[in-house]
């Protein structure tokens, strides 16, 4: 569903944020994104879509069968939903059901079908009935729920999270994470929240100054502490009697 080859990127100030980055992810499968602050996850998510354009310095990027090229930018964007981190970042509108259905109004959905393209998505993240609420009231959960609804309203192949769980009280936590695990779409998660990931991921990939630098099963990866110390990370405390095996270095 996803894939990334021998991908680089540097900002215009001549930063670079990305260095010959490869990976796949099959149809399904969740996947976990980690590595510390300035390893570049963010910039790698917002290329999935081509919020940063195409890939200008070296690589390539697919997503399904579709090459992110400028011809393809539009399906792209509706086969790939992005969720912020930030909830704020991503509503605009005066009411929910106004931002929820921005999305399919963009994509060419018919008028009429727009109102039960909200709803259900509404009904799909737990908030029925709140197409009438202004965002800007909404708690933190409830804001990145309207967003969620807001993504999934253009029906995406693939949901790319941007630390979902970030803020969140241990409640609004469990909920958002059980929510996320019943989404069917393909999913890429990248988050400092490694109980999370251990939680919602099937395989996660490790990112430190641009590179990918392991990548495997979620508990075999998070479970390798010399590797998780190396890269400013630490082994998840539900992990701690674990030991790691088969890790694919890169």
């Amino acid at each position: 569903m996803i894939l990334v080859e021998h991908l680089s990127f540097a900002y215009p100030d001549g930063r670079s944020a990305l260095n010959d980055v490869s990976f796949r992810v099959a149809k399904g499968e969740t996947v976990g994104l980690i590595g510390p602050n300035g390893a570049g996850k963010s910039t790698l998510l917002l290329h999935l879509n081509g919020l940063l354009g195409v890939p200008r310095q070296a690589g390539r990027i697919q997503v399904a069968d579709l090459a992110v090229e400028a011809a393809n930018l539009p399906e792209i964007r509706r086969r790939v939903g992005l969720l912020f981190q930030d909830p704020d970042d991503q509503l605009f509108s005066a009411s929910v059901g106004e931002d929820v259905a921005f999305g399919p109004q963009q994509f060419g959905l018919a008028p009429e079908a727009i109102p039960a393209r909200v709803a259900a998505a509404l009904v799909e993240v737990e908030l029925p009935g709140f197409e009438a609420r202004v965002p800007h009231h909404l708690s933190l959960g409830e804001k990145k729920r309207v967003c969620l609804a807001g993504v999934l309203a253009c029906a995406p192949e693939v949901l790319v999270f941007d630390e979902p769980t970030a803020n969140f009280d241990p409640r609004g936590r469990r909920e958002f994470i059980a929510l996320c695990r019943r989404l069917p779409a393909t999913k890429l998660v990248a988050s400092h929240d490694l109980e999370m990931i251990v939680a919602l991921c099937d395989r996660v990939l490790v990112l430190d100054g641009g590179r990918l630098v392991a990548q495997g099963p979620t508990r075999e990866v998070l479970g390798d502490e010399p590797l998780m110390l190396e890269h400013g990370l630490e082994k998840p405390h539900s992990l701690l009697h674990t030991h790691p095996h088969g890790l694919a270095r890169t």
